[in-house]
Protein backbone atom coordinates (compact mmCIF):
# COMPACT_ATOMS: atom_id res chain seq x y z
CA UNK A 1 0.00 0.00 0.00
CA UNK A 2 1.41 3.39 -0.99
CA UNK A 3 2.13 5.94 1.68
CA UNK A 4 0.91 9.54 1.91
CA UNK A 5 1.77 12.19 -0.63
CA UNK A 6 5.38 13.37 -0.07
CA UNK A 7 4.18 16.86 0.87
CA UNK A 8 1.76 15.44 3.43
CA UNK A 9 4.52 13.24 4.84
CA UNK A 10 6.86 16.24 5.08
CA UNK A 11 4.38 18.28 7.11
CA UNK A 12 3.78 15.36 9.46
CA UNK A 13 7.48 14.76 10.04
CA UNK A 14 8.04 18.44 10.75
CA UNK A 15 5.24 18.52 13.33
CA UNK A 16 6.35 15.20 14.84
CA UNK A 17 9.79 16.64 15.59
CA UNK A 18 8.34 19.67 17.36
CA UNK A 19 5.89 17.65 19.43
CA UNK A 20 8.64 15.19 20.37
CA UNK A 21 10.83 18.06 21.54
CA UNK A 22 7.94 19.42 23.58
CA UNK A 23 7.88 16.13 25.48
CA UNK A 24 4.98 13.93 26.49
CA UNK A 25 2.12 15.47 28.36
CA UNK A 26 -1.57 16.13 28.39
CA UNK A 27 -1.36 19.91 27.83
CA UNK A 28 -3.30 21.07 24.76
CA UNK A 29 -1.53 22.10 21.57
CA UNK A 30 -2.83 25.31 20.00
CA UNK A 31 -2.59 25.64 16.24
CA UNK A 32 -2.96 29.15 14.82
CA UNK A 33 -5.01 28.81 11.64
CA UNK A 34 -5.85 31.60 9.22
CA UNK A 35 -7.56 29.32 6.72
CA UNK A 36 -4.61 29.55 4.34
CA UNK A 37 -2.81 26.53 2.93
CA UNK A 38 0.15 26.81 5.31
CA UNK A 39 -1.88 26.78 8.51
CA UNK A 40 -4.39 24.17 7.29
CA UNK A 41 -1.54 21.84 6.32
CA UNK A 42 -0.08 22.45 9.78
CA UNK A 43 -3.40 21.71 11.49
CA UNK A 44 -4.01 18.45 9.62
CA UNK A 45 -0.45 17.28 10.30
CA UNK A 46 -0.86 18.09 14.00
CA UNK A 47 -4.17 16.23 14.17
CA UNK A 48 -2.56 13.19 12.54
CA UNK A 49 0.44 13.19 14.87
CA UNK A 50 -1.75 13.67 17.96
CA UNK A 51 -4.20 10.90 17.08
CA UNK A 52 -2.60 8.35 19.43
CA UNK A 53 -0.99 10.86 21.78
CA UNK A 54 -2.29 12.58 24.90
CA UNK A 55 -2.36 16.02 23.24
CA UNK A 56 -5.66 17.76 22.61
CA UNK A 57 -5.51 19.93 19.51
CA UNK A 58 -7.16 23.34 19.69
CA UNK A 59 -7.52 25.24 16.41
CA UNK A 60 -7.45 29.01 16.85
CA UNK A 61 -8.19 31.69 14.28
CA UNK A 62 -7.60 35.39 14.85
CA UNK A 63 -9.86 37.92 13.14
CA UNK A 64 -7.91 41.15 12.65
CA UNK A 65 -10.93 42.97 11.24
CA UNK A 66 -8.88 44.36 8.36
CA UNK A 67 -11.38 43.65 5.59
CA UNK A 68 -15.16 43.64 5.25
CA UNK A 69 -15.58 39.86 5.22
CA UNK A 70 -13.12 39.07 8.03
CA UNK A 71 -15.84 37.93 10.47
CA UNK A 72 -17.37 35.69 7.81
CA UNK A 73 -13.98 34.17 6.99
CA UNK A 74 -13.29 33.52 10.68
CA UNK A 75 -16.61 31.69 11.01
CA UNK A 76 -15.79 29.55 7.97
CA UNK A 77 -12.33 28.73 9.33
CA UNK A 78 -13.82 27.65 12.67
CA UNK A 79 -16.21 25.31 10.86
CA UNK A 80 -13.38 23.93 8.71
CA UNK A 81 -11.14 23.29 11.72
CA UNK A 82 -13.96 21.42 13.46
CA UNK A 83 -14.70 19.39 10.32
CA UNK A 84 -11.03 18.40 10.07
CA UNK A 85 -11.20 16.99 13.60
CA UNK A 86 -9.89 19.65 15.98
CA UNK A 87 -10.79 18.75 19.55
CA UNK A 88 -11.79 22.33 20.17
CA UNK A 89 -11.88 25.57 18.18
CA UNK A 90 -11.69 29.22 19.08
CA UNK A 91 -12.09 32.47 17.19
CA UNK A 92 -11.12 35.82 18.61
CA UNK A 93 -11.24 39.31 17.15
CA UNK A 94 -8.50 41.82 17.87
CA UNK A 95 -8.24 45.56 17.39
CA UNK A 96 -5.35 46.62 15.18
CA UNK A 97 -3.95 50.12 15.58
CA UNK A 98 -1.18 50.86 13.10
CA UNK A 99 -0.03 54.18 14.54
CA UNK A 100 3.75 54.37 14.89
CA UNK A 101 4.62 50.96 13.51
CA UNK A 102 2.58 50.20 10.39
CA UNK A 103 -0.48 48.03 9.91
CA UNK A 104 1.38 44.77 9.28
CA UNK A 105 3.51 45.08 12.41
CA UNK A 106 0.51 46.15 14.50
CA UNK A 107 -1.52 43.16 13.30
CA UNK A 108 1.33 40.80 14.09
CA UNK A 109 1.78 42.25 17.55
CA UNK A 110 -1.95 42.01 18.31
CA UNK A 111 -2.07 38.42 17.02
CA UNK A 112 0.82 37.19 19.14
CA UNK A 113 -0.53 38.95 22.22
CA UNK A 114 -3.94 37.28 21.95
CA UNK A 115 -2.40 33.88 21.13
CA UNK A 116 -0.31 34.14 24.29
CA UNK A 117 -3.46 34.94 26.27
CA UNK A 118 -5.26 31.93 24.78
CA UNK A 119 -2.28 29.68 25.49
CA UNK A 120 -2.44 30.72 29.13
CA UNK A 121 -6.20 30.26 29.25
CA UNK A 122 -6.00 26.74 27.80
CA UNK A 123 -2.79 25.92 29.73
CA UNK A 124 -1.30 24.96 26.37
CA UNK A 125 2.20 23.56 26.12
CA UNK A 126 2.93 25.05 22.70
CA UNK A 127 1.35 27.25 20.04
CA UNK A 128 2.16 26.16 16.48
CA UNK A 129 2.55 28.74 13.70
CA UNK A 130 2.43 27.92 9.99
CA UNK A 131 5.30 30.04 8.62
CA UNK A 132 7.24 28.42 5.79
CA UNK A 133 10.66 28.79 4.21
CA UNK A 134 9.18 31.31 1.76
CA UNK A 135 7.97 33.45 4.67
CA UNK A 136 11.47 33.26 6.15
CA UNK A 137 13.08 34.40 2.89
CA UNK A 138 10.66 37.33 2.67
CA UNK A 139 11.45 38.31 6.26
CA UNK A 140 15.20 38.30 5.59
CA UNK A 141 14.77 40.47 2.49
CA UNK A 142 12.59 42.92 4.42
CA UNK A 143 15.21 43.13 7.16
CA UNK A 144 17.93 43.72 4.58
CA UNK A 145 15.94 46.48 2.89
CA UNK A 146 15.32 48.22 6.21
CA UNK A 147 18.93 48.02 7.34
CA UNK A 148 17.71 46.54 10.59
CA UNK A 149 20.88 44.69 11.57
CA UNK A 150 21.70 41.08 12.31
CA UNK A 151 18.59 40.44 14.40
CA UNK A 152 16.28 41.12 11.44
CA UNK A 153 18.52 39.30 8.97
CA UNK A 154 18.35 36.27 11.25
CA UNK A 155 14.69 36.08 10.32
CA UNK A 156 11.96 34.38 12.31
CA UNK A 157 12.91 32.21 15.25
CA UNK A 158 12.00 28.55 15.13
CA UNK A 159 10.79 28.84 18.71
CA UNK A 160 10.25 31.57 21.27
CA UNK A 161 8.19 31.41 24.43
CA UNK A 162 5.32 29.03 23.77
CA UNK A 163 5.52 29.53 20.00
CA UNK A 164 6.92 26.98 17.54
CA UNK A 165 7.31 27.12 13.75
CA UNK A 166 7.48 23.52 12.50
CA UNK A 167 7.25 24.32 8.78
CA UNK A 168 10.23 26.66 8.37
CA UNK A 169 12.06 24.04 6.29
CA UNK A 170 9.08 23.49 3.98
CA UNK A 171 8.02 25.62 1.04
CA UNK A 172 4.66 27.25 0.46
CA UNK A 173 4.26 25.00 -2.58
CA UNK A 174 4.61 21.95 -0.33
CA UNK A 175 1.88 23.11 2.02
CA UNK A 176 -0.42 23.81 -0.91
CA UNK A 177 0.28 20.36 -2.31
CA UNK A 178 -0.37 18.82 1.12
CA UNK A 179 -3.79 20.46 1.12
CA UNK A 180 -4.57 19.38 -2.43
CA UNK A 181 -3.54 15.80 -1.69
CA UNK A 182 -5.97 15.72 1.24
CA UNK A 183 -8.80 17.43 -0.61
CA UNK A 184 -8.62 20.55 1.56
CA UNK A 185 -9.66 23.90 0.12
CA UNK A 186 -7.91 26.94 1.50
CA UNK A 187 -8.60 30.66 1.64
CA UNK A 188 -6.26 33.19 0.04
CA UNK A 189 -5.98 36.33 2.13
CA UNK A 190 -6.42 39.32 -0.25
CA UNK A 191 -3.77 41.19 1.77
CA UNK A 192 -1.19 38.72 0.41
CA UNK A 193 -1.81 40.12 -3.08
CA UNK A 194 -2.26 43.76 -2.08
CA UNK A 195 0.67 45.83 -3.44
CA UNK A 196 0.12 48.38 -0.66
CA UNK A 197 1.81 45.95 1.70
CA UNK A 198 5.59 45.64 1.46
CA UNK A 199 5.60 41.89 2.10
CA UNK A 200 3.17 41.39 -0.80
CA UNK A 201 5.50 43.24 -3.17
CA UNK A 202 8.45 41.19 -1.94
CA UNK A 203 6.48 37.97 -2.48
CA UNK A 204 5.12 38.71 -5.93
CA UNK A 205 7.77 40.98 -7.46
CA UNK A 206 11.12 40.98 -5.67
CA UNK A 207 11.65 37.28 -4.97
CA UNK A 208 10.49 36.14 -8.44
CA UNK A 209 12.86 38.70 -9.98
CA UNK A 210 15.76 37.42 -7.88
CA UNK A 211 14.93 33.84 -8.86
CA UNK A 212 14.81 34.88 -12.50
CA UNK A 213 18.08 36.83 -12.47
CA UNK A 214 20.14 34.79 -10.01
CA UNK A 215 18.71 31.34 -10.61
CA UNK A 216 16.43 29.08 -8.56
CA UNK A 217 17.09 28.50 -4.89
CA UNK A 218 17.27 32.11 -3.70
CA UNK A 219 14.57 31.57 -1.07
CA UNK A 220 16.36 28.52 0.30
CA UNK A 221 19.65 30.42 0.42
CA UNK A 222 18.09 33.34 2.28
CA UNK A 223 16.49 30.97 4.78
CA UNK A 224 19.81 29.19 5.29
CA UNK A 225 21.52 32.54 5.88
CA UNK A 226 18.91 33.30 8.54
CA UNK A 227 19.67 30.04 10.33
CA UNK A 228 23.40 30.76 10.33
CA UNK A 229 22.93 34.30 11.62
CA UNK A 230 20.39 33.21 14.21
CA UNK A 231 23.01 31.16 16.07
CA UNK A 232 25.35 34.18 16.18
CA UNK A 233 22.60 36.56 17.26
CA UNK A 234 21.42 34.24 20.03
CA UNK A 235 24.97 33.93 21.38
CA UNK A 236 25.45 37.72 21.38
CA UNK A 237 22.06 38.20 23.03
CA UNK A 238 22.96 35.74 25.77
CA UNK A 239 26.29 37.49 26.39
CA UNK A 240 24.46 40.83 26.48
CA UNK A 241 21.99 39.52 29.07
CA UNK A 242 24.90 38.37 31.22
CA UNK A 243 26.65 41.73 30.86
CA UNK A 244 23.47 43.62 31.71
CA UNK A 245 22.86 41.45 34.76
CA UNK A 246 26.44 42.02 35.94
CA UNK A 247 25.83 45.79 35.93
CA UNK A 248 23.23 45.20 38.66
CA UNK A 249 21.03 48.08 37.54
CA UNK A 250 23.76 50.77 37.59
CA UNK A 251 24.64 51.80 34.03
CA UNK A 252 27.96 53.48 34.69
CA UNK A 253 29.41 55.06 31.56
CA UNK A 254 32.87 53.65 32.29
CA UNK A 255 31.54 50.09 32.58
CA UNK A 256 29.40 50.38 29.43
CA UNK A 257 32.16 51.84 27.25
CA UNK A 258 34.42 48.96 28.28
CA UNK A 259 32.07 46.57 26.47
CA UNK A 260 32.54 45.66 22.82
CA UNK A 261 30.17 47.73 20.62
CA UNK A 262 28.12 44.67 19.58
CA UNK A 263 27.48 43.87 23.26
CA UNK A 264 27.08 47.48 24.40
CA UNK A 265 24.28 48.29 21.97
CA UNK A 266 22.43 45.13 22.97
CA UNK A 267 22.82 46.02 26.64
CA UNK A 268 21.44 49.49 25.90
CA UNK A 269 18.40 47.95 24.20
CA UNK A 270 17.83 45.64 27.16
CA UNK A 271 18.11 48.55 29.57
CA UNK A 272 15.72 50.70 27.56
CA UNK A 273 13.10 47.96 27.31
CA UNK A 274 13.46 47.20 31.02
CA UNK A 275 12.81 50.89 31.71
CA UNK A 276 9.54 50.75 29.76
CA UNK A 277 10.47 51.53 26.16
CA UNK A 278 8.31 49.70 23.61
CA UNK A 279 10.45 46.94 22.13
CA UNK A 280 8.57 46.77 18.81
CA UNK A 281 9.14 50.49 18.20
CA UNK A 282 12.69 50.75 19.54
CA UNK A 283 14.73 51.20 16.38
CA UNK A 284 18.42 51.39 15.53
CA UNK A 285 18.45 55.19 15.61
CA UNK A 286 17.21 55.15 19.21
CA UNK A 287 19.96 52.78 20.31
CA UNK A 288 22.59 54.76 18.42
CA UNK A 289 21.47 57.95 20.12
CA UNK A 290 21.77 56.25 23.51
CA UNK A 291 25.22 54.96 22.56
CA UNK A 292 26.28 58.50 21.61
CA UNK A 293 25.58 59.54 25.21
CA UNK A 294 28.45 57.21 26.10
CA UNK A 295 30.87 57.38 23.20
CA UNK A 296 30.27 60.83 21.71
CA UNK A 297 29.39 62.87 24.80
CA UNK A 298 29.32 66.64 24.33
CA UNK A 299 26.57 67.60 26.73
CA UNK A 300 23.62 66.63 24.54
CA UNK A 301 20.15 66.40 26.01
CA UNK A 302 17.93 63.38 26.72
CA UNK A 303 17.09 60.77 24.10
CA UNK A 304 13.32 60.33 23.71
CA UNK A 305 12.27 56.70 23.30
CA UNK A 306 8.95 55.09 22.30
CA UNK A 307 6.82 54.39 25.35
CA UNK A 308 7.21 57.80 27.02
CA UNK A 309 10.70 56.98 28.28
CA UNK A 310 13.90 58.95 27.85
CA UNK A 311 17.53 58.15 28.44
CA UNK A 312 20.06 60.70 29.67
CA UNK A 313 23.56 60.91 31.06
CA UNK A 314 23.84 62.16 34.62
CA UNK A 315 27.00 62.21 36.76
CA UNK A 316 28.74 59.53 34.73
CA UNK A 317 25.73 57.21 34.72
CA UNK A 318 23.14 56.44 32.03
CA UNK A 319 19.68 56.74 33.55
CA UNK A 320 16.15 56.26 32.22
CA UNK A 321 13.11 58.16 33.37
CA UNK A 322 9.51 58.68 32.36
CA UNK A 323 9.10 61.45 29.81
Amino acid sequence: MSGPDPAVAATRVAVRRVLAAAGPGSAPVLVACSGGADSLALLTATLFEARDAPWRVVGVTVDHGLHDTSAEVATQVVGQMAALGADETASIRVSVEGAGQGLEAAARQARYAVLEELAERYAAGVVLLGHTRDDQAETVLLGLARGSGARSLAGMRREFGVFRRPLLDLTRAQTEQACRAQGIEWWDDPANDDPRFTRSRVRHTVLPLLESELGPGVAATLARTADLLRADVELLDELARSSYSALDGRLAVEALTALAPALRTRVLRLAAVSAGARDAELFLEHVRALDALLTDWHGQGPVDLPGHVRGLRRDGVLVFERA
